[in-house]
């Protein structure tokens, strides 16, 4: 990133096959630490929280931004990166979604890019986005955008049920959408405030 001059992160060269899809270990001389954004606590490993970072890469500030400064770096020197990600057993660090992507279902944290994940090991699909839908009594759903392989079917009880089956209560998709094709940028990043503008305006 750029404020980290650019990095932060390293996946030694002779790092597990099982490793794959981390982020690294940190280089020398950078400290970092996963904290409940809410609490601002630092959490405990294999615990999804804010990724923060202090190093001697680290920027100084935004030029000319006294709050955008303030806001991303504490006094003490740490870089709050916005990132939501963990740490393993062994140190290796992954980054999972952005907090501000993050679905607030009855107060507990639900990133979309892990579910997005599990999906796409169901052989009937072939992409999927998940956004957050507004809900009087939960504040926000997960709802799953998805596009179903070529020549198979699926249905929305089969999509909740395969999740279910595998992840905590609050991280159930509630809601479900089949499409012919997801939103992306031309560098292939999922466009989920597209999808999330169309779910508003419908």
């Amino acid at each position: 990133m750029t404020e980290a001059s650019p990095v932060t992160h390293l996946l030694p060269i002779d790092s597990e096959a099982n490793k794959i899809g981390s982020i690294g270990v940190p280089i020398p001389n950078t400290e970092v630490m996963i904290i409940d954004p809410e609490t601002e606590q630092p959490l405990k490993k294999n615990q999804n929280g804010e990724i923060w970072i202090r190093g001697p890469q680290i920027m100084k500030g935004y030029l000319n931004r006294v709050e955008a400064t303030k806001e991303s770096i504490t006094e003490d020197g740490w870089y709050r990166t916005g990132d939501i990600g963990y740490v393993d057993d062994e140190g290796f660090f992954y980054a999972v979604d952005r907090i501000k992507e993050l679905i607030k279902y009855k107060g507990m944290q639900v990133a979309p890019a892990e579910l997005e994940a599990l999906l796409l090991t169901h052989p009937s699909i072939s992409d999927v986005a998940v956004i957050p839908v507004a809900n009087e009594e939960a504040g926000e759903l997960p709802k799953a955008v998805v596009v179903i392989k070529d020549g198979l079917t699926l249905t929305t009880a089969e999509v909740m049920s395969f999740v279910a089956e595998k992840v905590a209560p609050h991280k159930k998709v509630r809601i479900v959408e089949f499409v012919e094709k997801i939103p992306k940028s031309a560098s292939g990043k999922i466009l989920r405030r597209v999808l999330i503008q169309k779910e508003r305006g419908e």
